[in-house]
């Protein structure tokens, strides 16, 4: 496995990490054996990084997580890295209502994710969602307290634009910053990407393959469950989802002619881009964790990128990646 290194002071992954919330919420049913058989193969494979959050499913998917990680071998298990999301507020609906970053409660969320999770530690702590009530600084300074008192090694945040990035840094060393970066959705390149590279802080990008948008899988009759929450997202509705799948299918023809998936190559094409940024595939199955694997023997040259990107320009995506009422906690859209 390849690996990479977040920041200056954050830790050594795999260049690959595994996102785990759908394996608990937000895409439909779920296999819970086939869930935890897909952490098994991402451990044995070389995966390191395991991302969840305290919400995906109300606890369940850090109990999942605890299960898959009590049952692997030992030798994968002390590889294992848990990077956390935490302080989202839910009711018992399942709908959010909001997100708490004040110290006291930043230190109540990790008792409890400690707890889920069966571990002694986190390796990178983040609030999902900045808390417009309270300073990052404040936020960040009682993640920080955890990190010395030994419940929590490295410090992550989520979602937040140059400024909070900024202001973070200055409170404690920041490893990374978890947000979304695809070939469809690349905000972060204007400003939030040279202020982390600026501040020694790495990525973690999720949404590599936009939720499956441009995974190559995705077609324009496929019916989602009342439970995918993409049945709500802008990018998959009428005219913006025919549009985005033209998208994919341009990106297709570069796929074929390189012999490779359309997911594959979407995924190295993130990896292309730096480093210091770490992919993180939300596959549930192993079938779509091995084609994810092989995007690490993808090699795109000048020649595959500027195809690639003259195929799905950037800014070339329909409709935004979240819901209206979701875009307005975003730091990172401000």
């Amino acid at each position: 496995m390849q690996t990479r290194t977040l920041g200056t002071s954050g830790p050594q992954t795999s260049a690959l990490g595994l996102g785990c919330m759908g394996m608990s919420a937000l895409y439909g049913d779920t296999d819970r054996g086939e869930s935890l058989a897909t952490v098994h193969a991402a451990l044995d494979a070389g995966i390191t990084l395991l991302d969840t959050g305290d919400f995906y499913g109300m606890g369940h998917n850090e109990l999942l997580i605890n299960e898959a990680l009590r049952t692997a071998p030992a030798a994968a298990r002390e590889r294992a890295q848990l990077s956390v999301k935490f302080g989202a507020l839910r009711t018992v609906e399942g709908g959010f209502t909001g997100y708490d970053g004040r110290p006291h409660a930043v230190k109540n969320f990790a008792a409890y994710s400690l707890q889920r999770l069966g571990a002694d530690h986190i390796d990178i702590y983040r609030i999902a969602r900045v808390d417009p009530d309270v300073p990052i600084e404040e936020t960040v300074g009682a993640i920080a307290e955890l990190v010395e008192a030994g419940h929590v090694r490295h410090i992550g945040l989520s979602e937040v634009g140059a400024e909070t990035l900024r202001r973070a840094a200055a409170v404690a060393p920041i490893s990374d910053l978890q947000i979304e970066y695809s070939l469809i959705s690349r905000g972060i390149e204007e400003a939030i990407l040279p202020t982390a590279r600026e501040l020694g802080i790495g990525v973690t990008a999720y949404g590599v393959l936009s939720r499956g948008l441009i995974s190559g899988h995705f077609n324009r009759d496929r019916k989602l469950a009342a439970n995918d929450f993409r049945g709500m997202s802008p990018r998959f509705q009428g005219e913006n989802l025919d549009r985005n799948l033209d998208l994919v299918d341009a990106l297709r023809k570069i796929a074929e002619q390189k012999g490779v998936s359309v997911a594959q190559t979407a995924i190295a094409w993130v990896l292309s881009r730096g480093e210091d940024i770490v992919p993180l595939v939300g596959a549930r199955r192993r079938d779509r964790l091995t084609e994810a694997l092989g995007a690490l023997d993808v090699v795109l040259d000048a020649d595959d990128l500027a195809a690639i990107e003259g195929a799905v320009p950037a800014d070339a995506a329909a409709g935004d990646r979240y819901p209206s009422d979701q875009m307005a906690h975003l730091d990172s859209e401000r």
